[in-house]
């Protein structure tokens, strides 16, 4: 099967699993591809780390479930240098970020020490332990969960841990109908022991490729940089770390698409939820507030591309 066939399979299976959230899940699925890590902030009980597992399935990659708590250590992530008595020497003991996929549930329950161990290997696939580097497979995603900051027991992201999530998403709550299916015993973690695995880190690895050799012309690059020096002329500023992922993030759109090009209205269709985490405050943003800071920032530019 042609990869980006694979891919809308892996999407329209996910939305046959998780009811009523198809644009959720095509924005995960470009970030995945974009080779992003993902933030999915919302209360608890809407299907978060449940979207994640479904995810992990269907890519046929080999993950790990980690639950933050107040009192995890940031050795429980990355593993510890023990002393093997039997051989007389220090052995590197991995943690479960040694996987392609991890699940960082709660992430925001754990102290800002113990979240900022995930900083080095969310930036650069790699931890260092003891004054040695261990790189991390191939690929490797880092997909949080965590609960609004008004939360009993939270403790927020740092600036600089959020801007290594490529996107945040909030799942909210379902539509009546979706409820219904779910009430009526829709399940998607049953349903998923039926469902064989669709792509593969291979794969995946090919399409993240794919996505690379989308053509951006000169015009949409320039959109792209009015937006981002609108946002550091006006509010708290996209980092360049974020511009680079916002034009991969458009492209990753644009192929899933059908289309092996970036207009500007790919570059909306994800700035969002690229932005959100980035440049306001409120935990989660009030979607009325949300738009009407969007339509600043483009009502604040001149449209160059078409």
């Amino acid at each position: 099967m042609e990869l980006r066939s694979k891919v809308q399979k892996f999407i329209k299976v996910s939305n046959e699993l998780i009811v009523g959230k198809p644009r959720q899940i095509q924005l995960a699925t470009t970030c995945l591809l974009a080779d992003g890590h993902l933030l999915l902030e919302d209360i608890p009980g809407v299907g978060k780390t449940t979207l994640v597992k479904v995810f992990a399935h269907l890519l046929g990659l080999d993950w790990k479930r980690l639950q933050f708590t107040n009192d995890i250590l940031p050795s429980d992530i990355l593993g510890t240098v023990v002393f093997n008595k039997q051989h007389n020497k220090f052995s590197f003991h991995e943690g479960p970020i040694f996987t392609q996929l991890l699940i960082a549930d709660e992430l925001n329950r754990a102290t800002p020490k113990t979240q900022s161990a995930c900083l080095q290997a969310m930036a650069e696939r790699s931890v260092s332990i003891d004054g040695k580097q261990h790189n991390l497979p191939s690929p490797f995603f880092v997909v949080a969960t965590q609960n609004p900051r008004d939360n009993y027991g939270t403790f927020p992201l740092p600036e600089s841990q959020v801007d290594r999530f490529l996107m945040r998403i909030s799942l909210g709550f379902p539509n009546k109908d979706s409820e219904t299916k779910i009430l009526e015993g829709h399940n998607p973690i049953a349903l998923l022991k039926e469902q064989k695995t669709i792509l593969n880190g291979e794969e995946l690895l090919a399409a993240q490729a794919a996505i690379n050799a989308v053509h951006c012309k000169q015009e949409v690059i320039n959109y792209l940089l009015e937006i981002v020096h609108y946002t550091r002329e006006h509010h708290k500023g996209l980092s360049t770390r974020a511009s680079q992922g916002f034009l991969k993030a458009a492209k990753a759109w644009a192929w899933l698409q059908n289309r092996d090009f970036v207009i500007p209205e790919d570059i909306k269709e994800v700035g969002h939820s690229i932005m959100n985490h980035r440049l306001l405050s409120e935990d989660p943003p009030d979607g009325e507030r949300m738009k009407d800071f969007l339509d600043e920032i483009y009502s604040g530019i001149d449209v160059v591309a078409s």
